[in-house]
């Protein structure tokens, strides 16, 4: 009985671990992409302003987090219904 539990959190925890980096990712590649873009063109214009990265980040972000939002609803929606799906199965 302990064991089933115990295999239930390891579970649990495995999947809101993937389900955190499936979400997470393409945020923080778009965000990688976008700084390194700018960072290069910055050190070939010779522009050393710290700010300017700032605004095209948030802007390609937002974008894809509006892009992907009903895939990432989707994501956590299917996660959220499988760990209440088997919640009665650990007790």
């Amino acid at each position: 009985m302990e064991t089933d539990a115990l295999q239930f959190a390891v579970e649990a925890g495995r999947t809101a671990l993937w389900a955190a980096l499936t979400l997470s990712l393409p945020l923080l590649a778009v965000g990688l992409i976008v700084g390194l873009a700018v960072s290069l063109l910055q050190a070939v214009t010779q522009i050393q302003e710290q700010t300017l990265s700032f605004v095209p980040k948030i802007l390609a972000i937002a974008g894809t987090l509006l892009v992907l939002m009903p895939w990432m609803l989707r994501v956590l929606v299917d996660y959220t219904h499988d760990v209440f799906m088997k919640l009665p199965e650990s007790f």
